[in-house]
């Protein structure tokens, strides 16, 4: 009979040896309930777009480089199939970064424009590096520049045509304070390196689990970050937990990475566990805190509104 293979390096953690990934001192309820809890690695991920289409940007300019230096005629005619080479390859990373800029942008509903507009970038920088390519295999006469461009234009349109235009303009933010804003984007940027700190602070731990669980754990924070952002008004009342809350989960995340990658301890990992179901727990009350006095709020200007309507209403009926 097959047996089902564990050890400290498979995907759940759990020692070889143990029954469907059962533990020390665990009973079977115990286990059924501990493997509902466990977290995919994947949940909560996005494939990111046009994905396939990004991956063969990378690919074409190596496809072009390793002929270049192999098979060139002359000095003039590798260099500037390299150049056309290295710009292609400039492409896809500016068009990489432009569609998560702009996955970023969408999920947000109140954002700024990209500072730079990375798949317009790419668009032009694709049209070039394949000019480049045909001037470098076809000499430089003038029919040789003239094929360049129309096909450079080509390329670029068609570049433009499969991955479109960057966000050009901001989304939600008609009527906000300009200064409130970029307070609040200051704050969530050191935020978000504090969670890129965590994050790399348990992949030295080496259990997907625990990088799963991280991952959730994040989700429920930039949730909060999103809830912030919509309403900057909220960022007094979330300071702690977008500085000294993330802080400690890091610095707890980092104790904990070094202790489990020397000494494998279900104990301390079901302390760190229970460290993040506690802190995400706490998350998730102050985003619906939050949204409680949103709502309070709105309902309070509504009553107001309402109230001087009534008494405009009443005065001109009396002038009547």
């Amino acid at each position: 009979m097959s047996k089902r293979y564990g050890g400290d390096f498979s995907p759940t953690g759990h020692p070889a040896g143990h029954p469907a990934g059962q533990r020390d001192g665990e009973t079977p309820r115990e286990m059924v309930s501990h493997q509902v809890m466990e977290v995919a690695p994947f949940k909560g991920r996005k494939p990111l777009r046009h994905g396939a289409k990004i991956n063969i940007l990378f690919l074409l300019p190596l496809l072009v480089i390793f002929p270049a230096v192999l098979f060139s005629s002359g000095v003039t005619q590798m260099a500037v199939d390299l150049a056309g080479g290295a710009m292609l390859l400039l492409s896809a990373w500016l068009t990489r970064d432009g569609v998560r800029a702009e996955d970023a942008f969408n999920e947000r509903k109140v954002a700024r424009k990209p500072a730079i507009p990375r798949k317009i970038f790419g668009s032009i920088g694709t049209g070039i590096g394949v000019a480049l390519l045909i001037l470098g295999g076809s000499g430089f006469g003038i029919e040789s520049i003239v094929a360049a461009n129309v096909v450079g234009l080509l390329a670029a349109g068609l570049h433009m045509f499969s991955f479109g235009l960057d966000p050009l303009k901001n989304k939600g933010m008609e009527g906000v304070d300009t200064f409130t804003s970029d307070r609040v984007a200051r704050k969530i940027e050191a935020a978000e390196a504090l969670l890129t700190q965590q994050k790399e602070a348990i992949l030295r731990a080496r259990d997907r689990a625990l990088e799963a669980r991280v991952d959730q754990f994040q989700t429920t924070v930039r949730a909060l970050f999103r809830q912030v952002e919509e309403d900057p008004r909220d960022l007094n009342a979330a300071r702690r937990y977008l500085g000294v809350y993330l802080q400690g989960a890091r610095d707890a995340t980092v104790q904990f990475a070094a202790l489990y990658a020397n000494k494998r301890d279900d104990n301390i990992r079901s302390d760190y566990v229970a460290f993040l179901d506690d802190l995400e727990q706490n998350f998730a009350a102050r985003k619906e805190t939050l949204l409680i006095d949103d709502r309070t709020n709105f309902d309070v200007e509504i009553e107001v509104l309402q109230d001087r309507l009534n008494r405009e209403t009443q005065y001109l009926k009396r002038q009547e």
